[in-house]
């Protein structure tokens, strides 16, 4: 219950943020196709740069610079990390580089930590199940040697009375020396 009450503000927050985010992106103009170089909006305006999917903003000398698409990440030597702006003009490429590793890593955590709970609490119903099988199959012992005993006690009850009357006929009894003559 506690791990409940402690998700829950987690889970409260997490909405949150992408509630912000949403209206953060949503709010800006949508991107259209520009056909033209990303050098054009060097000087104007980073929401006119950034229309261009291909194109990243450099504050430090309001620059529109094409996105290196064979490395990764920019190189310093174009911008600065924390300068560079690529997606939206209110996070620098350093700060979304890091907040999208935070994110992907806490996914990445979550999804382990549940399958590591998945699979204690399978090998936990699991020594339960075998807890109850061995103790059905001592039930079952038990409850096979108690019949065996009344069986064996009724076996000696009959015999006593089957020697009694003289129905036994490996046995001794009153009546054998007048059965012969």
């Amino acid at each position: 219950m506690e791990e409940k009450r402690l998700l829950t503000p987690c889970v409260g927050l997490i909405l949150s943020l992408c509630t912000v985010l949403a209206t953060q992106t949503t709010s800006a103009p949508h991107p259209v196709p520009i056909t033209q170089p990303c050098s054009f909006f060097t000087g104007k305006s980073c929401e006119e740069c950034l229309r261009n999917v291909s194109c990243f903003w450099c504050t430090t000398n309001n620059t529109c610079l094409a996105y290196p698409v064979r490395s990764i990440l920019p190189p310093s030597s174009l911008c600065a990390m924390s300068a560079a702006r690529w997606g939206a003009c209110w996070i620098n490429f350093e700060a979304l580089i890091i907040s999208m590793g935070v994110i992907a890593g806490a996914i990445l955590l979550g999804i382990i930590i549940c399958c590591c709970y998945c699979c204690y609490c399978r090998k936990g119903s699991n020594s339960r199940m075998d807890a109850e099988e061995e103790n059905l199959i001592r039930e079952r012992e038990r409850r096979q040697h108690e019949a065996q005993q009344r069986k064996n006690e009724r076996t000696v009850k009959h015999n006593e009375i089957r020697k009694k009357y003289g129905l036994l006929p490996d046995m001794d009894h009153p009546y054998s020396k007048y059965e012969n003559e």
